[in-house]
């Protein structure tokens, strides 16, 4: 079960994989993409929240957040990092299983912690500016096509999707694992039925969509604007041994990394890539 897979890595997740250094590295660079995209007053829905960090980031740049994940236990230390930072008042904390997201349409519209602080407690359709999902939430969802209609009714009119899936391409894990002559792990994303991926105490079943296929799932209502890659020259977080141990070499690929994320074709090559999408 996927909620149990999260909830048990929840207490450990940000010394494992959020202060790491190449973790900060990544994810700065999608900070920077929120800047250009988001802005203080806005009202940002965050997929896959996880332990809150991204929220909390937001939170602190003059944005309201409405911050949903399926594990209980992520969104627990989720919460009490807000309180922890002082921004508890400007994010909600809430469930969502984002494979149930067509039925989780009428919870959304129908609910007062759609709207801004500022809002009526019933708010018309089309209520967030903006909509984050880092880091690889959306490729535990099979078919997205509900979610993209539920989006598609509660983001306001040119609102900004950033999404941050992990990409089909990887050559940085590619690479590594044919020169360990593990051709079947090299080529694993490519797989059209998905894999099931060790999750600390369980396994979760992942698909790696083509950036191709999510700009037709996304296309009748949200136009791809950009593709950025997020791992470029930098490895996939369980090979940040390979790096760790290495300062010299790790702030070459980070150079490397800034200079080519947003070129084709490296911008299709990466471990996830970020899309942003505009609603039509």
């Amino acid at each position: 079960m996927r909620e149990a897979a999260f909830d048990s890595i929840a207490a450990e997740y940000d010394r494992e994989f959020t202060h790491t250094p190449l973790a900060r590295v990544l994810r700065e660079r999608v900070w920077s993409r929120l800047s250009a995209n988001f802005k203080a007053g806005d009202h940002i829905l965050e997929l896959n929240c996880g332990t809150g960090e991204d929220a909390a980031w937001l939170a602190q740049h003059g944005m309201t957040v409405v911050a949903t994940d399926v594990s209980t236990s992520m969104l627990a230390v989720a919460q009490q990092k807000a309180q922890r930072v002082g921004v508890s008042h400007w994010i909600e904390i809430r469930w969502l299983d984002l494979t149930g997201a067509q039925m989780g349409l009428e919870a959304f519209t129908g609910s007062a912690w759609l709207a801004k602080p500022a809002k009526a407690s019933s708010p018309d359709r089309g209520s967030f500016d903006g909509v984050l999902s880092n880091f690889g939430g959306l490729n535990c969802v099979r078919d997205l096509r509900p979610l993209t209609t539920m989006l598609s009714e509660i983001v306001n009119p040119g609102g900004r999707l950033i999404l941050v899936p992990m990409n089909r391409w990887c050559v940085w894990e590619i690479v590594w694992h044919l020169i360990h002559l593990r051709p079947r792990t090299a080529f694993r994303r490519l797989r059209q039925n998905g894999i099931d991926a060790n999750i600390g105490s369980g396994k979760v079943h992942v698909w790696y969509p083509s950036i191709r296929s999510l700009r037709q799932v996304f296309g009748p209502t949200f136009k791809l604007r950009r593709v950025i890659g997020l791992g470029v020259f930098l490895p996939p977080s369980y090979l940040e041994s390979v790096v760790a141990k290495r300062p010299r070499l790790f702030n070459l690929l980070t150079r490397l990394e800034r200079a080519t994320a947003a070129r084709f074709p490296f911008n299709r090559l990466a471990d996830h890539v970020i899309l942003e999408f505009e609603h039509r």
